[in-house]
């Protein structure tokens, strides 16, 4: 499933095409999106201007003029690709074939600059929502995140007192989007191992009994904030169906030090015998590691 940097790229994709343009017509050719689309979707969309193209979490949000939010989730497989009189944008570097049924396409929407704006997805786990702007923080999808990873309040005291306590792992406390917002398996895997923090030591342990933070708290929390951007600047991590909204691939898995890297090399050990990349499973993910380098 995208995580933040996949989904905050393909946002800055398809800015340009909806940011200030009129939703002129709204298809829809398949209703069986993870949620049925609602009977008055199109009604509701259509002549609307997008005013603004935001996210939450891994969540796309429309702001329209008509005061609704087009809340929009790519689910498992979803994409959106942008196209100009029908001609849809080129793969570039890194080509992954994708889905080019017409029965996998079940959104699209003419805006009034000539751009159309495609949702592909072959499994159907995507959704999208209309939700009147004024019961936006009452929304059940967006109620319970936590803080925006990235966000100037998200810092080392405010990771530190969501763990204080906790009796879980710091790894499954990092996937909790109620601790953070928008992180998932990869990027949690990565930011641990910058921090130099092993994924299996309790969450708490990164506060004092006070629930202040200490060293771990601010080094971790510089890590996933770096990591994150990191991955934005690459346009986030494509392994299966992840693509930018012109079709072309992130580059971030290229970089990547333990994620899916089992048997490797750690990057950091030191001495003529490197210590190898482990992997474990915890919460029912996969979790990659260097037993020595993250304590």
């Amino acid at each position: 499933m995208p995580e933040l940097p996949e989904v905050e790229t393909v946002r800055r994709g398809l800015a340009p095409a909806m940011e200030g343009s009129r939703l002129a017509k709204v298809e829809v050719r398949d209703r069986r999106l993870r949620w049925p689309l609602a009977k008055d979707f199109e009604k509701r969309l259509t002549g609307q201007t997008v005013e603004g193209l935001g996210r939450r979490a891994k969540y796309l949000l429309a702001d329209l003029s008509s005061g609704d939010v087009l809340i929009m989730h790519l689910g498992m497989s979803g994409s959106f690709r942008v196209g100009t009189d029908g001609r849809d944008g080129q793969i570039a570097k890194y080509h992954h074939e994708t889905s080019k049924s017409a029965k996998h396409d079940h959104v699209v929407f003419h805006m009034s600059n000539g751009a159309t704006v495609t949702f592909n997805d072959p499994r159907r786990f995507g959704s999208m929502k209309l939700v009147a702007r004024a019961k936006l923080e009452h929304e059940p999808l967006l109620r319970g995140l936590g803080p925006e990873p990235l966000g100037n309040e998200f810092d080392a005291a405010m990771l530190a007192r969501a763990c204080a306590g906790k009796k879980t792992s710091l790894k499954a406390a990092l996937l909790d989007q109620r601790v953070v917002a928008g992180l998932g398996n990869i990027y949690v895997c990565e930011a641990l191992y910058r921090a130099r923090l092993s994924p299996k030591r309790m969450a708490s342990s990164i506060a004092v009994r006070n629930g202040q933070p200490n060293a771990r708290a601010v080094a971790l929390v510089d890590a996933i904030k770096a990591v994150l951007n990191d991955a934005i600047k690459a346009g986030g991590s494509s392994l299966r169906d992840h693509r930018r909204a012109d079709g072309s691939l992130g580059d971030f898995q290229h970089d990547f030090q333990v994620y899916d890297r089992e048997g490797a090399p750690c990057p950091s050990c030191k001495g003529k015998k490197k210590t190898t990349i482990k992997r474990i499973v915890q919460t029912g993910r996969s979790t990659f590691y260097c037993p020595k380098c993250q304590k």
